[in-house]
């Protein structure tokens, strides 16, 4: 976010003059504080991107201007510095919201890299508010490069009359694309008609799809319309294709090519004009090549193809979708909607999402019953998703910049003791020392 507008506060001028010319040089523009109350005028004459204060100032201190501007404004990141004796005044800041900490002296490389971080935050939380408050017509929220890929398919499929496969993980939201579909083609004010043909038993299945007449079988007391005449003039979502067995197969493709049915018991079929919009989590073209699904049939459905991305590949969209569902269920439990603190938000986007937007819903819902916080911190998220972000990907940072981040948290958990800090590192004092001056 170059160009961002960043409020420097401190009561030593030097400092002042010193950020405002490195973060100016990096393209931003800056304005600057010599305390709270002129920083507060400022924040409310200017629109304010990130607030950089140090924590030691006169009359009030960087905590209160914290803890104001976490209050007051949601869409402003802060961020602390801090001489190393009050490292833990620091550290109370972040937990009262303040996206990180600079301890002083500070290179202007380790200033340059936590500013980038509180502003790549404050871009990924404003781009998720977007998103979350402004769902597409199809009610598949999400503006990552691979969901506007699937909205542009989405667009393109409701204007034809093709049969359309729609493929993903389990959980990734295929039956809202095939509704989204239909609702905006000429056959919306028709049926939408969905069937899981995993659910229903293989003796009931064919009766199920193309119905049954009187009398066709034992308990057939009335002749009943199968799901496709119920969707005459409209659409057929058949989800689970893949679980069809041989014989319903070839009969699909029956329906496919001559556009009738034969209801089980009748003698003769019956016309039928619905589009069908299928879909799997399979490799039908894997499936075909085992001989497990009909190649003609996999032909046939295989016009048009839509492919969702899992929730992993998806970037941004966790944090829209899980806002989303933290607005929609605080509803349900009567009560303001909780918000992701930024290390919570972390290992969301870390995660590996096996049930994709489906467990991410379900999660989101059990945090809204169970979390009566205005903030879900990690320690909410349950065991296997902390454990699953702290084992996944590269820390690519030097070794240096590493053990440097480290002696500052373990400083931070001594309350600032060298001696005690020395002791959990390994190391003697004048070691310490020399590091931290490094």
């Amino acid at each position: 976010m170059r160009g961002s507008t960043i409020l420097v506060v401190d009561d030593a001028a030097d400092t002042l003059e010193v950020l405002e010319r490195n973060l100016g040089a990096r393209g931003h523009r800056v304005l600057t504080a010599r305390d709270v109350d002129a920083a507060l005028r400022a924040l409310e004459e200017v629109p304010i991107d990130l607030v950089v204060t140090d924590l030691k100032m006169p009359r009030t201190t960087g905590l209160d201007l914290v803890r104001h501007v976490r209050e007051n404004l949601p869409d402003v990141e802060i961020m602390m510095m801090t001489g190393y004796a009050s490292i833990g005044g620091a550290v109370e800041a972040v937990k009262a919201g303040a996206a990180d900490y600079l301890a002083k002296p500070f290179t202007d490389d380790e200033l340059f890299a936590a500013v980038d971080r509180a502003l790549e935050r404050l871009r990924a939380r404003r781009a998720a508010r977007a998103a979350s408050e402004a769902p597409r017509p199809s009610g598949l929220l999400g503006e990552s490069p691979a969901m506007l890929e699937v909205h542009r398919a989405i667009a393109k499929a409701a204007t034809v009359r093709a049969t359309v496969l729609v493929t993903g993980e389990s959980g990734t939201g295929k039956e809202l694309v095939a509704r989204a579909i239909h609702y905006a083609s000429p056959r919306a004010s028709a049926p939408f008609v969905p069937v899981n043909c995993g659910a229903i038993p293989d003796g009931l299945i064919e009766s199920e799809l193309f119905g049954h007449v009187r009398g066709a079988f034992t308990g057939a007391h009335e002749a009943r319309a199968g799901f496709f005449l119920t969707a005459d003039g409209g659409s057929i979502f058949l989800d689970e294709i893949a679980e069809l067995s041989p014989g319903l197969q070839v009969k699909l493709l029956r329906v496919l090519q001559d556009k009738e049915v034969v209801m089980v018991g009748a003698t003769r079929p019956r016309a039928v004009d619905v589009r069908i919009l299928a879909a799997t989590n399979k490799n039908l073209q894997a499936l075909v090549g085992k001989g497990a699904f009909r190649e003609d049939l996999f032909f046939r459905l295989n016009v048009l193809t839509i492919d969702l991305p899992p929730l992993r590949d998806r970037g941004d969209d966790v944090l829209a979708l899980a806002t989303h569902f933290a607005r929609k269920f605080s509803v349900e439990v009567g009560r303001a909607p909780s918000r992701f603190s930024d290390p919570a938000i972390a290992v969301l986007r870390a995660y590996h999402w096996p049930g994709n937007v489906r467990e991410l819903e379900n999660l989101v819902q059990r945090l809204a019953v169970m979390v009566e916080r205005e903030v879900v911190e990690v320690a909410d998220l349950p065991p296997h998703m902390r454990f699953s972000a702290a084992g996944s990907g590269l820390d690519l940072r030097t070794l240096a910049e590493v053990e440097a981040e480290h002696i500052r948290r373990v400083l931070a958990a001594a309350g600032g003791n060298k001696t005690r800090a020395a002791e959990i590192l390994g190391l003697d004092r004048k070691t310490l020392r020399e590091k931290l001056k490094d």
